[in-house]
């Protein structure tokens, strides 16, 4: 019982980390920071008692570029004459992630020994997962909701005069992402782990998890059918499930996802048409299913006013260049991140921006095996956020930086 109750306060560290909040009694400072100043003292311990602290190549890398994008942004707002500082201080945004990311996975090494790719997705499958349930309680149960929304602060009069979903610290498009990921990363587990493969306890939770972000995450973010399309997508072609023949290594994955589709389409489907709240959650996070269905064209709202009026681009050589020096407060009334970015600081921005990722990509791509096409997913996933939104996937790499990729060799941040 102990040790349970000792995952699940690593699960609400995990949760703090990758779901930021606002305490209503601690304005201005969020989970995330706040794990970003224990993370940094744990670092400034560590190399005290090792007298030094190490830095792998590979981080560096990372940190040159992450220091060299806030550059341009910094020249760019000089040139063109402006004070917006959104991107500018992305060094800082960096090591706050970092140092958080740092300060979660000592938390899983302090109970397990180890912070391992397979335990940091399971405790992202299980904190995912539960937001996805904490949303659909705080929005059926009012008394639940106050509760909430007494202690956090995340912009909730927003989300409820809009009528969307939200957990504690997931909301709209960052929760998307967020889910995206985490979708990516559990199809990476259950096509690519022999040891999670062969038991059918493992297969099974990190199924439900897959199947309820899938749902409810969309009823959260539409964002999240990116990372659903492009689970099922890993599956299928790791597994050849559509194939004739079944292999012995495939059988109990196929046995339990086979299963576990019928109850949850057999659940939905009755939800749906006995339960109004449900209905309108489906319809709203399948919007473009339910068009296609019912009028032959796969649309939605918000991609329809995406076409229709955010394609903003730079209007002369000098802007597309540098930039305007503008990302903050709406300016040019677009939320497409291609657009907003090289408003912002340009194509020299935007290329330096793209090729921190790629090297991140790179990175992680040569740390085991199979972990190539992955890389390539969640590299392929950043530039198909930025069509919807300007955010990025640091977070996730963040941790990446933080794992022990050898259990015999903890190769972290500080060696």
């Amino acid at each position: 019982m102990m040790r349970l109750l000792a995952m699940l306060v690593v699960a609400m560290i995990v949760s703090g980390y990758y779901f930021p909040f606002t305490f209503t009694f601690l304005p201005g400072v969020n989970t995330k920071m706040v794990l970003a100043v224990i993370g940094i003292g744990l670092v400034l311990y560590e190399g005290c008692r090792k007298r030094g602290i190490t830095f792998s190549k590979e981080l560096m890398g990372a940190v040159v570029l992450a220091c060299l994008f806030s550059f341009v942004c910094l020249f760019s707002i000089d040139y063109n004459h402006t004070d917006d500082y959104s991107y500018v201080t992305y060094f800082a945004t960096f090591f706050t992630w970092l140092g958080g990311a740092y300060a979660a996975c000592a938390a899983i090494r302090l109970l397990h020994g180890k912070v391992t790719l397979k335990l940091l997705v399971s405790y992202l499958a299980f904190v995912c997962a539960t937001q996805c349930i904490l949303a659909i309680l705080i929005d059926r149960i009012p008394v639940f909701r106050m509760l909430v929304d007494s202690y956090i602060d995340q912009g909730q009069e927003f989300y409820q005069e809009v009528g969307r979903l939200y957990g504690i610290g997931a909301a709209l498009d960052p929760a998307g992402v967020r889910f995206t990921v985490v979708l990516l990363l559990i199809a990476y587990l259950l096509c690519e782990d022999d040891v999670i493969r062969q038991d059918r306890k493992k297969i099974t939770g990190f199924l439900v998890c897959f199947f309820i972000i899938s749902i409810l995450g969309n009823m959260i973010s539409r964002t999240t059918t990116i990372g659903m399309m492009m689970g099922l997508a890993y599956i299928i072609y790791s597994t050849g499930i559509f194939r004739l023949s079944i292999s012995v290594r495939n059988f109990k994955f196929y046995s339990v996802f086979g299963c576990l589709l019928v109850v949850f389409v057999v659940w939905g489907v009755y939800m749906y048409q006995n339960n109004h709240n449900f209905y309108q959650n489906m319809r709203f996070a399948f919007e473009g299913f339910f068009n296609w269905i019912e009028m032959g064209e796969w649309r939605t709202g918000s991609t329809d006013r995406l076409n229709a009026i955010m394609w903003v681009w730079p209007e002369s050589f000098k802007s597309w260049m540098i930039g305007t020096g503008k990302f903050g407060f709406y300016t040019f009334s677009t939320d497409i991140g291609y657009c907003r970015f090289i408003l912002y600081c340009g194509l020299i921005g935007f290329g330096v921006f793209s090729s921190f990722f790629i090297f991140n990509a790179c990175v992680f791509a040569r740390k085991r095996e199979h972990f190539l096409l992955l890389s390539f997913l969640l590299l392929s996933l950043t530039f198909i956020i930025w069509i919807k939104v300007a955010t990025d996937i640091f977070f996730i790499y963040a941790l990446f930086y933080c794992l022990d990729w050898k259990e015999s060799e903890a190769k972290i941040l500080v060696e």
